[in-house]
């Protein structure tokens, strides 16, 4: 490998000088409020065309909707039957750009859609002919028409009774988490500060305009000021706030633009779908989509999607989503799980965007396409979208940032097509696909530094290590047992009675590397855990 080509050493994340350097910042070019996958799309887009970018986020990168998808990069098949084919196209674009950009966080997966109705697989099989036909190059895999010994083959566990056949296609899949981190990491690395556990306190204004906000760092309770020639709100389905905000400095009122809706997944062990092959059920009784989808060794049931009009960062089931779950489970699993047999249960509220005069009750027919909004003080708002198009909403926010005249011209094009993510660069070392055991998958071309650290032989749970625990604080800007045990790893979204077992070594760890006396909140970690484990009473 030449010098030109040498994978860069990860960066140290040291919290005292992010934090200096935001004081000491005079003025960015551009800063973002919210540190979710539009707001990480962002600082990364604006940096890499050189501009200077600061972002902060309330909590921790990705803890709201950003870590809650259902895991898959997909390009939108279920738009194709609404005949959004530009959705489509773009979806499909952006998918294989971040499979390309993150290898070791994105791959393809195979899905099947099992047939009970003799019209199903020829009316489901037209549809996703038509998908391959829009992907063309950037396809994953043709499109195969099952029989039913095919279909069993590959779903061991489907339900037999009834079954006539099935569909093969494909799409991706990925760890929303991870890719986050990734995201910050890489606009870093490109000149960004990112700074998480700092919220938004209030905007600044100057001549009626936003010029920048006041933000707070939740563990030295440490003031900032700070100013931006274009301030731009990605803060995910709390949009609405900041933009009350805004309103406020200039003695307005704002109508809200988001009608959230939550999704909840269930997570089973992987003998209710022993293999690498995803199950979907396109249509369910009352007229949902079921996935049940094999990730990091073990199976992701959902999901739901059903109106919310509180904003809790931990939002909980509704009793009749976990009952429609897995009451759908039993029809298609011939061995199907029960409460007792889910190992964690996480919720994703969708930012989805609301048209005007809509109340906003039937989100399934609410735009999954982003909105990007100026305000008459210059705040630049953007919600919408969902994970696959993160990188072209973000591209779409800095140019027309440009068109409003609030960034200085002459910035680079665009360059994030084709940029690798960190640990995507160049050769990407062997290491097991998503559906497999958690472990390595997730560091790419960083695997042997993290391996090199203190305790790579010392395992806390299975697919985590102390190595990574500390590789996650060093170089990943994990702050909290939550930070590491939700996001940097996923056991609390995969086991999280696991995921409590480890909590107490975790803290340990955190202490080591930041001092005795920083607050790891193991307490606070330990009563999310036992929520995340507790499945409603039937």
């Amino acid at each position: 490998m030449t010098d030109r080509h040498k994978i860069p050493p990860a960066q140290p994340t040291r919290r005292e000088a992010l934090l200096d350097r935001l004081a000491a910042t005079p003025r960015w070019d551009v800063a973002v409020i919210g540190g979710g996958a539009t707001g990480l799309g962002v600082a990364l887009d604006a940096a890499s065309r050189g501009l200077s970018v600061v972002l902060v986020e309330a909590h921790d990168f990705a803890k709201g909707t950003s870590s809650r998808a259902t895991k898959l990069v997909h390009g939108g098949v279920r738009y194709l039957a609404q005949g959004n084919v530009s959705l489509v196209r773009e979806a499909l674009r952006e998918r294989s750009l971040l499979l390309a950009n993150a290898p070791h966080l994105a791959r393809p997966l195979p899905f099947v859609m099992p047939s009970y109705r003799l019209w199903e697989t020829p009316f489901y099989g037209a549809g996703l002919v038509m998908y391959d036909a829009l992907a063309g190059r950037a396809g994953l895999g043709s499109t195969r028409f099952l029989g039913r010994a095919d279909v069993q083959a590959l779903l061991p566990n489907v339900q037999p009774a009834g079954l006539r056949g099935g569909v093969l296609y494909w799409d991706g899949q990925f760890d929303d988490a991870r890719l986050a981190v990734a995201l910050a990491r890489t606009a870093a690395r490109h000149g960004a500060l990112l700074v998480n556990h700092c919220g938004v306190t209030g905007l600044l204004h100057e001549g009626g305009r936003v010029a920048g906000f006041t933000c707070r760092d939740s563990e030295t309770q440490r003031m900032f000021n700070v100013s931006a020639r274009c301030v731009i709100n990605a803060a995910g389905v709390w949009v609405d706030e900041v933009r009350a905000l805004d309103a406020q400095g200039l003695g307005q009122r704002v109508e809200p633009m988001v009608a959230p809706s939550q999704g909840v997944h269930l997570v089973v062990d992987r003998e209710f779908l022993p293999t690498d092959h995803a199950l979907l059920v396109p249509r369910t009784r009352d007229g949902r989509v079921l996935f049940a989808v094999p990730w990091l060794g073990k199976v992701v049931l959902g999901t739901t999607d059903t109106p919310r009009h509180d904003l809790a960062l931990e939002p909980r089931p509704f009793e009749e989503e976990v009952t429609f779950i897995l009451t759908e489970a039993a029809r298609h699993l011939a061995r199907a799980p029960t409460r007792a047999d889910v190992r964690s249960t996480w919720v994703g509220l969708r930012p989805l965007v609301k048209p005007p005069k809509d109340d906003g009750e039937n989100t399934r027919k609410i735009s999954r396409e982003h909105t990007i909004v100026v305000s008459p003080g210059s705040l630049v708002t953007v919600t919408g979208g969902k994970w696959t198009t993160y990188r072209a909403m973000a591209e779409d926010v800095i140019e027309r940032c440009h068109d409003a005249g609030l960034l200085p011209a002459g910035a680079r094009m665009p360059a994030t097509g084709h940029l690798p993510l960190v640990g995507g660069e160049h050769v990407i070392p062997d290491h097991p696909g998503l559906a497999a055991a958690p472990g390595w998958h997730g560091y790419g071309t960083e695997a042997t530094q993290v391996q090199a650290l203190a305790g790579g032989d010392t395992w806390l749970a299975e697919g985590l290590s102390e190595a990574m625990v500390r590789f996650s604080i060093r170089c990943e800007y994990a702050r909290t047992v939550e930070d590491v045990l939700a996001r940097r790893s996923r056991l609390l979204f995969l086991d999280a009675a696991a995921a409590a077992r480890a909590a107490p070594f975790v803290a340990s760890l955190l202490r080591q590397e930041l001092g005795d006396s920083h607050d790891a909140r193991l307490g606070e970690f330990e009563v999310l855990a036992e929520t995340y484990g507790r499945v409603l009473p039937s």
